[in-house]
């Protein structure tokens, strides 16, 4: 690790959950903060998907630093065993932190390059001994330079969607049917949102928490809204352990959120299309038909959910030395621990500045950004990267590397996550409209809290 510069701040880039902890833990540490955030208020990101209840509670979703820091302004404590929403969590704990921080942190501004004082990428000589420059727009469009000791990346992924074609790129025809393909969750207690899907066939793609969570608001719809049907597109097979680990589950909620798309599926709210990756986007009068790789087509649809998962922008860190993984984009040290590839735990052992370490010195993506591609994130996690980060760059070595968190565990840990081979999917169920055998066995938003 450089030599610290006091009279620098460390920047966080990022007003959201783990940004905010970074922050309170920076300051716990006697280091100078700084958050910059793209967004007009704390929590921006989790604000887009507040109607969304999360699976954790709020004991689990507030940071230890930060709460002593709300403490100390007077903040009460929501009840620790209630589960927030999104708009919950970032009116009564997100705001409330950064206002806590104050003039720390900084809205509207937007991170567009970081790198190090008069060093692009490619020199070597005296790189060490620079500061970081933090290229800056603000909302008015004036652009600024920074200077940090170290930097933070905490901006998440939730503006970056996976496409919906099955190769990672947009489909043919997917960006032409932008207006009835959403990225998101619906929000069904908007009734302009709600009309938009009542009584239709609604494909959903995805098989994460956020997928779960959109059958089951659509299986709810459906009873009130005859018509309503979901086609649930699933690029794997069913198993076991599709639905997460049910009554298992360390977090109940989120268990309970698995058996809700699993009853969808089981009373006829949605029927399941395995083993289909989407190739083509075509439109048919008012719908749109789905062409999978293996030429088969969907029947018409009326809209699109793609919950495909979500994905790093690095294109502002691209004059730093980064060393990422690369399949998920993640750093090298933790991608081993969270690649689907792998495995399918819905948890990973506690990590911390080592994992996270890059060539570039004094450089950390923490939070949702950390984990690249790889889906189910839990904020406890980033609450721990954060601290045992602080600890580095205040030169505790001892307690950057010690485990202070016990993450709960989902009650499954299957094979791969990604790409089940042809055998697997025909002794899951096989392929589309085939008969849904569902195991004993039990990712954003709902996915990644």
């Amino acid at each position: 690790m450089s030599e610290p510069t006091p009279e620098l701040p460390v920047v966080v880039i990022g007003a959201g959950p783990v940004g905010l902890a970074a922050a309170a833990r920076l300051l716990e540490r006697g280091l100078t903060p700084l958050v910059l955030e793209a967004g007009p208020t704390a929590g921006t990101s989790v604000r887009a998907w507040g109607h969304v209840r999360l699976f954790s509670r709020w004991d689990e979703v507030i940071d230890p630093a930060a709460e002593k820091l709300l403490a100390g302004a007077g903040r009460q404590r929501p009840d620790g065993n209630a589960y927030p929403s999104g708009a919950d969590w970032a009116e009564h704990y997100l705001q409330p932190l950064a206002e806590a921080l104050g003039d720390r942190v900084r809205f509207s501004t937007r991170v567009t390059g970081v790198s190090r004082a008069g060093r692009d990428r490619v020199v070597d000589a005296g790189r060490e001994d620079q500061p970081f420059t933090v290229h800056v727009r603000t909302a008015d469009g004036t652009e600024q330079r920074l200077e940090a000791r170290a930097v933070i990346d905490a901006s998440g992924t939730w503006s970056t969607p996976g496409p919906l074609g099955g190769d990672g790129l947009p489909a043919p025809g997917e960006r032409a049917a932008a207006d009835r393909i959403s990225h998101r969750i619906p929000d069904l207690t908007d009734p302009a949102v709600r009309a938009r899907y009542a009584g239709k066939r609604v494909a959903v793609a995805g098989s994460g928490a956020s997928a779960f969570t959109a059958l089951a608001q659509l299986a709810d719809l459906a009873r009130e809204a005859p018509g309503t049907r979901a086609v649930w597109i699933l690029r794997r097979g069913i198993d076991a352990d599709t639905f997460g680990g049910g009554e298992a589950d360390q977090l109940p909620a989120r268990g309970a959120l698995g058996l809700r798309a699993r009853a969808a599926v089981e009373d006829g709210h949605a029927e399941a299309v395995t083993g289909f990756r989407t190739a083509a986007v075509e439109p048919a009068g008012d719908h749109l038909v789905l062409t999978g790789e293996d030429g088969r087509r969907l029947e018409p649809v009326d809209e699109v959910i793609a919950l495909t998962g979500l994905r790093p922008d690095l294109s502002f860190l691209s004059e730093l030395r980064l060393a990422l993984d690369e399949r998920l984009q993640a750093p090298v040290g933790l991608a081993p621990l969270i690649d689907p590839n792998v495995h399918s735990c819905g948890t990973v052992y506690p990590h911390g500045a080592r994992e996270l370490a890059h060539p570039e010195q004094d450089v950390y993506l923490v939070g949702m950004k950390s984990y690249g591609r790889a889906p189910t994130f839990l904020a406890m996690t980033g609450y721990e990267q954060v601290r045992s980060v602080a600890a580095a760059l205040a030169g505790d070595d001892e307690a950057a590397a010690r485990v202070e968190l016990t993450l709960p565990e989902t009650g499954v840990c299957g094979g791969s996550g990604v790409f089940d081979e042809p055998e697997a999917e025909e002794e899951a169920g096989g392929g589309c409209c085939a008969p849904l055998t569902v195991g004993s066995g039990g990712s954003a938003p709902a996915g990644g809290c």
